[in-house]
């Protein structure tokens, strides 16, 4: 019972915030349009079934970007270029991309300024980006850092960006993601974004829910239930 139980709580450790971040990307993916480039993208798997490919339904061109093969790295693609995110970024690939999409890649790269940096040099207006706020250790390839909202805001801030769009989960017993996009010309997003949601100041919502060991989270994690 108890190897069960401990299975059903990492699903939805990982898995519950995957759903979450992929109905985020879903709701506004094809609002862009021109090359799409998924970084660190591994399968592009978007592990329910899809592929991240086909969220971008109005994209010109879709590429993957890929690390090491022994680090979830490269697969051999068509559509793949390697890059080091840790590495000075090449020049052909500043601003080649129209949308620059990264999936909860930075907490596991030492060097995330510069692997953020090389995000967004590689975009002409749009980075979305899912990372974790609260979430256990994990990964054998390492493993370093979590992203409040307001370190992600000035990350941004300190690459000319500007929010669009700030959301994260807050189901119990999970880990809280952030759902993030900016852009270099927020003007021409005012009319599509609503800017006056992003809420940037702690609630008491934002993790709140995470591990609460009562009589519901034994009950929820032994139904299966999601929400």
């Amino acid at each position: 019972m108890g190897i069960f139980h401990r299975r059903r709580l990492v699903d939805r450790v990982y898995r519950l915030p995957r759903i979450w971040s992929n109905s985020e990307l879903k709701k506004i993916a094809h609002l862009f349009e021109g090359d799409v480039v998924n970084v660190s993208g591994w399968q592009d798997k978007d592990k329910e079934g899809g592929f991240y490919k086909n969220y971008f339904i109005n994209a010109s061109s879709y590429t993957l970007t890929n690390f090491k093969e022994e680090m979830r790295g490269l697969q051999g693609y068509d559509n793949e270029i390697f890059l080091d995110l840790e590495a000075k970024l090449p020049d052909e690939l500043e601003t080649k991309y129209n949308v620059v999409f990264n999936h909860t890649t930075l907490e596991h790269i030492y060097n995330f300024h510069r692997a953020f940096k090389n995000i967004c040099l590689m975009s002409k207006d749009i980075v979305i980006i899912v990372v974790p706020f609260l979430q256990e250790m994990h990964g054998s390839y390492g493993d370093y850092w979590r992203f409040s909202p307001q370190a992600i805001k000035n990350m941004f801030m300190e690459e000319s960006f500007e929010l669009l769009y700030l959301s994260y989960n807050d189901h119990k017993n999970a880990s809280v993601y952030l759902f993030v996009v900016a852009s270099k010309v927020k003007e021409k997003w005012t009319n599509i974004f609503d800017l006056s949601k992003i809420e940037l100041s702690p609630t008491p919502f934002l993790g709140s829910n995470v591990y609460k060991k009562t009589f519901f989270y034994i009950v929820e994690n032994t139904i299966y239930s999601c929400y």
